[in-house]
């Protein structure tokens, strides 16, 4: 008896072990020698953003941005934690993982810091050294950057996830960095398009796919729309393959097989969805491709309203394929613009079912990810469909956040970092809108 019950402790001991840390932080001597390179390689262009300051910030938020940066490892790292054990909510408690480092670094970024300036700059400057060596050592061949497995964000999303998230991030920290440490973000970033690339499945949709692939399909498709209008080496037809595989996947009707029912099935919404990669959870495909459609559909509109504006169609026309083709070379690029414009309103008006926005039922991160791409497309298109979002995000968001700062997830992606990076930046998506609404000058 009194040895069955050592043993039993024994394994609670180990089941709740805090992770080991020599397998999240690096040697000392190597810690030394990057944060002395990024001392005297790091510098940025001017700050044209306002970026560096939290102005206008809500308190809530900027709690939450505090918490997110006290959660980081000394080596600047983040971790989401095991999948296999979700019940872990301690920051501290888990190993780090490039994804999840990327994305939380993608918020501070967001929320108002650079590498120079902003009260958590240092908190990015150790993110990014973090990353550029994590994938700098990582072999050239295969689509994943690294060997640590089973993640939550690789489990429930996919397991090539990391490197959309790592390339995101990189582009949005390349235009503050100079000299040495551009050249190195650049070739990180070079890397990470290559993967994502090579990694892109037959019907457009990433490999590897985890619980909702369909969301890791999305942040792919979003990644390199964003390299690509960003001038960088993207091939076109790899793009159009994606984002035809984003709208196939969340148009009503048009996915093979007719709409999958969840009705009956324990925590989810008796909400039809049209994706057999969103894990039966409309939320997830409708946000992805409202977020595939959306400059597409921007497009669409500044061609209609200069088309008036120049009076070669009428004050009253609408934006559809026969009026675009009237004033576009190529009816067959006007027909993708009037179905991006038409798919983009369609799942824009399905977000107004509370149903489809409470997603599996309760949130994880899976519901925070969608709820950020959405806030994506709304600031990309504008006016007062993005206000309103906002507004509704911002009374949501804040009823449910911890007390300590954090969100944290109820199903799935539990983790409390993923979460809060998540939350964080959906609620400061407009101080990255003029990267998100750019768009490539020439092929």
């Amino acid at each position: 008896m009194i040895v069955a019950t050592l043993i039993c402790i024994c394994l609670i001991a180990y089941w709740y072990r805090p992770a080991n840390t020599t397998e999240n932080n690096l040697p000392q001597k190597k810690q030394a020698q990057i944060f002395k390179k990024v001392a005297y390689t790091t510098s940025e262009a001017p700050d044209k953003n306002g970026l560096g300051t939290y102005a206008g910030t809500a308190s809530f938020i900027l709690k939450g941005i505090d918490w997110l940066a006290e959660s980081q490892f000394e080596n600047g790292g983040w971790g989401a934690g095991s999948n296999n054990r979700q019940h872990i909510r301690d920051p501290k408690a888990v190993k780090v993982d490039p994804g999840t480092t990327a994305f939380a670094a993608m918020a501070l970024l967001r929320a108002g810091n650079t590498l120079k300036r902003g009260k958590h700059s240092g908190n990015l400057k150790k993110a990014l050294m973090y990353l550029l060596q994590l994938i700098e050592e990582y072999p050239e061949e295969g689509p994943k950057i690294t060997n640590i497995t089973g993640t939550q964000p690789q489990v429930k999303l996919g397991r090539n996830i990391d490197a959309s998230l790592c390339a995101q991030f990189l582009m949005r920290i390349k235009p503050h960095t100079r000299g040495k440490l551009a050249k190195r973000v650049d070739k990180s970033l070079g890397k990470c398009l290559v993967k994502i690339q090579g990694s892109l499945a037959k019907d457009g949709s990433i490999r590897g796919g985890g619980w909702a692939p369909v969301l890791q399909s999305a942040m792919a498709n979003n990644t390199l729309e964003m390299a690509y209008d960003a001038g960088l080496k993207v091939d076109k037809k790899a793009l159009e393959r994606s984002r035809d595989y984003q709208k196939k996947i969340g148009s009503k009707g048009k996915s093979k097989g007719g709409p999958v029912s969840t009705f009956g099935r324990k925590g989810m919404m008796a909400t039809p969805t049209y994706s057999a990669g969103d894990a039966g959870v409309a939320l997830y495909s409708i946000s992805s491709n409202q977020r595939a459609t959306a400059k597409e559909a921007k497009k669409a509109e500044k061609i209609i309203k200069a088309a008036i504006r120049k009076g070669k169609l009428n004050k009253d026309a609408k934006i559809n394929a026969d009026n675009l083709s009237k004033v576009m070379d190529s009816e067959d690029d006007a027909r993708k613009l009037s179905q991006a414009y038409e798919q983009n309103e369609a799942t824009y008006k399905r977000l107004q079912n509370k149903q489809v926005l409470a997603g599996f039922g309760n949130n994880g991160g899976e519901e925070f990810l969608s709820y950020m791409m959405t806030s994506e497309s709304m600031v990309i298109n504008g006016g007062e469909k993005f206000d309103k979002w906002q507004t509704k995000m911002l009374e949501r968001l804040e009823k449910i956040q911890n007390p300590n700062g954090s969100w944290s997830g109820h199903h799935c992606i539990t983790s409390p970092v993923f979460c809060t990076a998540a939350v964080v930046l959906t609620l400061t998506v407009e101080k990255d809108k003029d990267m998100l609404v750019k768009e490539r000058k020439k092929d």
